[in-house]
């Protein structure tokens, strides 16, 4: 079985309550999940959120619309990311963020097909990134998993669920999907409200006549219409990781490991 892990909350510090924005009508969350029911390599999807009294209306609205939701820690996404897909009993987890609503199943499909294609127990389209982002996909092994959780300790490796995985590559062979142009400096993610803006538009574009409009499909619309890029440019890609990091080097000082 091969587990999708839509992980999300309601108390992002840029952008609060982001994931249950409107997008033409429905929450942003609902949106992109029924673009991942569209993979044909996923079998089963759970909304993984936090114990915070803040994820409440997440998890109501889920409830409502008989979408799987667990919960867990809000600062160990590690711990949470795993309690969620326990129960499934999967073969792999597919780690995908809800804020992404222009996620591609193709791509999904296509990193699963890696893993599955060779003894790996991590695959991704990340290492290096080729896609744009908010197309970021990584699926890793549930004994993989196991391991990190049981091993891991930097803030970064408990918050982001797959660096331990990904800085051991002496435990965990890995693969990458890479596109064959490199589209990594389009922004595609939504952290900011003018991210919404610029989703919003290509969806009001392309949804009404294709709701299975995927990334060749924007790309076209981008080509057009250049001047929508320019609603959300001038973020920084990763930039929760790279804070992340600076907590390590600071856990690093302090306890010496």
């Amino acid at each position: 079985m091969i587990l999708a892990v839509l992980q999300a909350r309601m108390s992002s510090s840029r952008f609060p309550g982001k994931v249950l924005k409107p997008l033409l009508g429905e929450p942003m969350l609902f949106r992109q999940i029924e673009r991942i029911r569209r993979c044909a390599s996923i079998d089963g999807l759970v909304v993984a959120t936090s114990t915070d009294a803040s994820d409440q209306p997440l998890v109501d609205a889920c409830d409502a619309h008989g979408i799987n939701v667990a919960r867990g820690s809000l600062n160990d996404v590690l711990d949470r990311f795993l309690t969620a897909a326990r129960p499934f009993a999967p073969e792999a987890v597919v780690r995908l963020t809800g804020d992404c609503p222009l996620a591609d199943p193709q791509v999904i499909d296509a990193v699963v097909a890696k893993l599955r294609g060779g003894a790996f127990d991590y695959a991704s389209n990340v290492e290096p990134a080729t896609y744009p982002d908010g197309l970021d996909v990584e699926i890793v092994r549930m004994s993989a998993l196991e391991r990190a959780h049981a091993e891991a300790r930097l803030p970064s490796e408990r918050e982001h669920v797959t660096p331990f995985v990904r800085n051991h590559p002496e435990l965990f062979p890995r693969t990458n999907l890479e596109n064959p142009v490199d589209l990594s400096h389009l922004r595609w993610t939504v952290d900011e409200p003018a991210d919404l803006a610029f989703v919003a538009a290509i969806y009001r574009a392309l949804y009404p006549h294709n709701p299975a409009f995927g990334t060749a499909e924007i790309l076209e619309l981008l080509d057009r219409n250049p001047d929508l890029a320019d609603i959300n440019a001038g973020f920084e890609r990763n930039e929760g990781m790279i804070k992340s990091l600076a907590e390590d080097a600071d856990f690093i000082r302090r306890t010496g490991e």
